[in-house]
């Protein structure tokens, strides 16, 4: 046997076991979760800061201190037109005329200030959030539940913010 079909022979070999891998992870990497990550973009509340540095002073700069980040994986902007993010006692603020780009995140804060692509804001002179448990609910358009984030002692009744 020359030498160049020896060559072949592997390459052939080597192309033959590279493509029964990429069968073999398909099933794999097509069923994560069963959900379909093309039609489904992956948005999630990826952090929370429900205290605000400091003493709670409901001074513009302490109420922006508390804030929720949302969190866009995937690699396509999604629209956030009317998904809401809400806490346990109601309080909820509606997107509006926001697009989150892929791969980025823009951080909700709760006081007065001016919306860019990096920082929103609820225009509130109250706290939202509570310090010791809270739940943040984040809802597209639809009305479903896109995720939730849960810190603290899980409360069944409505009290004092702080």
């Amino acid at each position: 046997m020359s030498a160049s079909s020896t060559a072949r022979r592997i390459a052939a070999t080597v192309l033959a076991a590279g493509a029964m891998l990429s069968v073999a992870a398909l099933p794999a990497s097509a069923h994560d979760g069963d959900r379909d990550h093309r039609r489904t973009p992956k948005v999630e509340i990826s952090a929370v800061q429900a205290d605000s540095p400091g003493r709670d002073t409901r001074s513009n700069r302490s109420l922006n201190g508390e804030w929720v980040e949302i969190t866009n994986n995937s690699r396509h902007g999604v629209d956030l037109d009317g998904w809401t993010l809400k806490d346990e006692d109601g309080h909820t603020y509606r997107f509006e005329d926001f697009r989150l780009a892929g791969r980025s995140t823009v951080r909700v804060h709760t006081g007065e200030g001016r919306d860019t692509r990096t920082d929103l804001f609820q225009d509130r002179r109250n706290y939202v959030w509570n310090n010791d448990s809270d739940t943040a609910t984040l809802r597209d358009d639809r009305g479903r539940t896109v995720d939730t984030e849960t810190w603290g002692h899980h409360r069944h009744h409505n009290h004092d913010h702080r």
